[in-house]
């Protein structure tokens, strides 16, 4: 499936450029999955390719099917003059693990999960945990042949602690509905809480 991550990395300089930077990292079992950093402006995108290269199956499945259902990368965006205060690009393996999580974990990511590392996104974050946002807005989805189902590109949003523990009992739509009412930049990588009293 090499040429789907072909197909990915092209949309990614579609939309972003060519990346500064890269890194590989391979967990036991899994095939490597590589974190690209693209300059995009003021932003910093940090985003995946290899989780991609097999579909997401639901783990109570008796039969994990090679070729249908969901296929996702993660993109994180940061802001860079706000990141010079934080070693943001120590987040390349902690995002990887999270790209890993559909083949280690059996997770199927979709828009309103969680997902969390437990462990700071890179040194000294607040952030442990994200949202997975809605796809479409930063990368228009990958149609490929049928009957592979499109890659889509998941933005996430850093949750810190409280964040997390607010949005399990209210949902996702309640948290992105506080952060909106009280104008939090979910890209600034030293931001505190939102107010959740």
């Amino acid at each position: 499936m090499v040429e789907v991550l072909e197909l990915v990395e092209a949309r990614l300089r579609m939309a972003f450029g060519e990346p500064d930077a890269r890194a590989a990292v391979t967990f036991l079992g899994t095939e490597r999955i590589e974190v690209l950093r693209f300059v995009d402006g003021d932003m910093l995108r940090y985003v995946t390719l290899g989780m991609s290269r097999e579909p997401m199956n639901d783990p109570l499945a008796a039969v994990a099917d090679p070729l249908r259902g969901p296929r996702a990368e993660l993109v994180l965006s940061l802001r860079a003059g706000r990141a010079s205060g934080a070693d943001t690009d120590k987040v390349l393996r902690p995002l990887a693990v999270l790209a890993a999580s559909p083949r280690v974990e059996g997770v199927v990511v979709a828009p309103g999960n969680s997902l969390d590392v437990g462990e700071p996104l890179w040194p000294a974050a607040p952030f442990s945990a994200v949202l997975v946002a809605e796809p479409g807005g930063l990368v228009e989805a990958l149609a490929l042949e049928a009957p592979l189902d499109p890659v889509r590109f998941f933005p996430l949003l850093p949750m810190t602690h409280t964040e997390a523990a607010w949005k399990r009992v209210h949902g996702a739509a309640a948290l992105q509905e506080r952060w909106l009412q009280h104008g939090t930049d979910l890209r600034d990588p030293v931001r505190g809480p939102v107010s959740l009293g």
